[in-house]
């Protein structure tokens, strides 16, 4: 396994995680609910920072490695995952919504392995598509977890819903992109099995 500066803060990220989720399980006799949520912004964003900042590390210093490629989505996905998890059972996110986020992440993450197996992963990268959909959900998690009004105008729960729906509709898209990209290859492997 590597060891670099972009795979540490990876596993920087890796580890913040348990650390949003966390906070909400302290008592609130000693973190009031508005500092928990204030802790578990901050956390988030520090770690969603460093998923940019690793994957910029990394091809600047020419880091990358086929252990960073596998553990940076892993992170990315624990990290909204558990974001997720906590904002429903906080009732600031739909229970559809956040199954379809995450439903999406395991059925895509399954179709890239599947696709890697038979030495065609290159049909269902990463697309612009997939990034705009992380940077939707990237700027809405964190506003859900602020659940405040910022600067005495923006009402962040309400922001923070708008993103998030805008993610899962992306989400949906890019979903069937990746499956119609894979599409062909699925087809003549069933038919090998016929």
């Amino acid at each position: 396994m590597p060891f670099n500066i972009p795979i540490l803060l990876t596993w920087l990220r890796v580890a913040l995680i348990p650390l949003v989720v966390g906070v909400y399980y302290l008592p609130l006799h000693w973190l009031p609910r508005s500092d928990q949520d204030l802790a578990a912004t901050i956390v988030f964003i520090v770690a969603a920072i460093t998923d940019w900042f690793d994957g910029f590390l990394a091809r600047r210093w020419n880091q990358t490695s086929a252990f960073g490629a596998f553990l940076d989505p892993v992170a990315d996905k624990l990290m909204v995952t558990g974001a997720l998890l906590v904002l429903v059972h906080l009732d600031r996110v739909d229970h559809f919504i956040a199954f379809i986020i995450i439903g999406r992440e395991i059925a895509i993450s399954a179709l890239r392995e599947w696709m890697a197996q038979l030495g065609a992963s290159r049909s269902v990268a990463v697309s612009s598509l997939g990034k705009i959909k992380t940077a939707a959900q990237m700027t809405a998690i964190p506003m859900l977890l602020f659940h405040d009004v910022l600067f005495g105008i923006v009402d962040t729960q309400l922001l923070g819903e708008a993103f998030l729906y805008i993610a899962a509709i992306l989400t949906v898209w890019s979903m069937f992109y990746y499956m119609r990209r894979a599409w062909p290859l699925i087809k003549e492997k069933a038919g090998a099995f016929d």
